[in-house]
């Protein structure tokens, strides 16, 4: 849909405010997780609930911490998926090809910014990719948690849907040993139980998809 700006005389206001308006479209991105609510979740309320988890959370993470940083790169993590669209963690092929599709995404979105925010967002975007630093370790850490507490509150939800095994999700949730130890050993913990009112299948049910 093509969106319509009340454009001002300021032209880097104005293309702030386009890129703004850009980024609401993230609302409409469906994910595969349900909120708590027993609705499909959307792209912004998953970076927001990220977001909320760090802030709250950021005493089990490394320190010291740029939590400000942290949740810079929640807020800005997915805003790809407006044009690349959520890829659902357990989709190996999906998976494979997501960087492509979300770098040409990010070429054709960050530019509406004014070129010095057009460079930040890019030095955050990437930071949050390659995930080197403690900052980036803990965002990614809490974008992992995010729909694990969500799946778990569900009974499963996407989980069951797609047959995910425990092995799986515990797989893509090791980023929490590193960033934040106490918060894995709470994930392990849930995992198992998970596994135990068959919200996961057992671990030696599967090999896993990649």
């Amino acid at each position: 849909m093509e969106l319509t700006l009340f454009v001002p005389e300021n032209p880097r206001l104005a293309r702030q405010l386009r890129f703004l308006l850009e980024a609401d479209q993230l609302k409409g991105v469906v994910r595969r997780n349900y909120t708590t609510l027993g609705r499909r979740e959307n792209s912004a309320e998953h970076s927001w609930y990220a977001a909320l988890l760090a802030f709250f959370l950021a005493e089990y993470g490394p320190q010291p911490l740029d939590l400000q940083k942290v949740l810079a790169m929640l807020l800005i993590h997915d805003l790809v998926e407006i044009e690349a669209g959520d890829t659902f963690i357990y989709d190996g092929e999906g998976q494979r090809l997501r960087r492509l599709r979300e770098e040409e995404a990010a070429r054709r979105l960050f530019p509406l910014l004014p070129e010095d925010q057009e460079g930040g967002l890019w030095e955050l975007w990437r930071e949050f990719e390659e995930g080197d630093t403690s900052e980036a370790l803990f965002a990614r850490a809490m974008d992992r948690l995010a729909p694990i507490l969500l799946n778990f509150s569900n009974r499963g939800g996407p989980w069951k849907e797609a047959g995910v095994t425990r092995r799986e999700v515990g797989e893509r949730a090791k980023v929490l040993e590193r960033a934040a130890p106490a918060l894995a050993r709470y994930v392990e913990e849930l995992l198992r139980e998970a596994e135990r009112r068959g919200y996961l299948k057992p671990l030696e049910e599967g090999e896993g998809r990649g």
